[in-house]
């Protein structure tokens, strides 16, 4: 029998196999994605369906096969972000949420996915947290995971940006270009700054007239997803 494996992991999928399996794809901050085959789980006495819950994260043992789907052998929850299904909204945002992380990502991905799914849970479980802010910042870590960080820090010719300037946003090079009727102004770009930076969005939340800088910005970053990442 294969050795077995430790890691910790999110439930990204799940699929019924058979009269009581189930095939589960987790996200880990060790080996990328993998796939288990829970055995069993979907009956009343499975001791291994309170380890695999959504919205969660779970230490696991598992073995590989021959094939590219392991075997889960045990499933132990860590933590539990119970708030988020106490709310519709909340809820769904997080299905909707790990889904786009699921198909953005391959089987081999870096550990910040991890981390930026298991911060989303902690925002989604503050019920402080507006959902539009939770879903700006998802988009905003995503495309930076992906290589697609805009350039705040000069224009399209170069030059510093001005506090003093108006903007608008060629999503072409990614850059902003100088426009007295521009949309975005300084205190724009400086939230950008921070959404794209490390900062979680417990810390955000906390910015002085937050929901107008969303309202500016939240297009402008939601484009960008779409237009690079698929």
């Amino acid at each position: 029998m294969s050795q077995q494996q430790v890691t910790v992991g999110i439930v990204l999928s799940r699929i019924d196999y058979g009269e009581a399996d189930r095939i589960i794809t987790f996200i880990t901050p060790d080996v990328g994605k993998i796939r288990l085959i829970a055995k069993g789980v979907r009956r009343i006495k499975s001791k291994l369906a309170g380890g695999i819950e959504l919205f969660s994260t779970s230490n696991l043992t598992y073995v590989w096969g021959r094939g590219d789907i392991g075997t889960l052998v045990s499933a132990r929850l860590v933590t539990h972000y119970g708030n988020i299904v106490r709310n519709v909204d909340r809820t769904m945002l997080g299905y909707e949420l790990i889904k786009e992380l699921h198909r953005a990502t391959e089987d081999e991905l870096e550990v910040g996915y991890f981390h930026l799914l298991e911060q989303i849970f902690v925002a989604l479980n503050d019920d402080e947290i507006v959902l539009k802010l939770i879903r700006l910042w998802f988009s905003a870590q995503l495309l930076k995971l992906n290589g697609h960080t805009p350039n705040l820090q000069t224009d399209a010719t170069g030059a510093k940006l001005d506090a003093g300037k108006n903007y608008e946003f060629s999503f072409d090079d990614c850059t902003f270009v100088a426009r007295s009727d521009g949309m975005f102004g300084a205190p724009d770009i400086k939230f950008l700054r921070l959404v794209f930076s490390e900062n979680q969005p417990a810390m955000l939340a906390k910015i002085a007239g937050i929901m107008q800088r969303i309202e500016h910005t939240y297009q402008l970053v939601a484009f960008m997803q779409q237009q690079y990442i698929r």
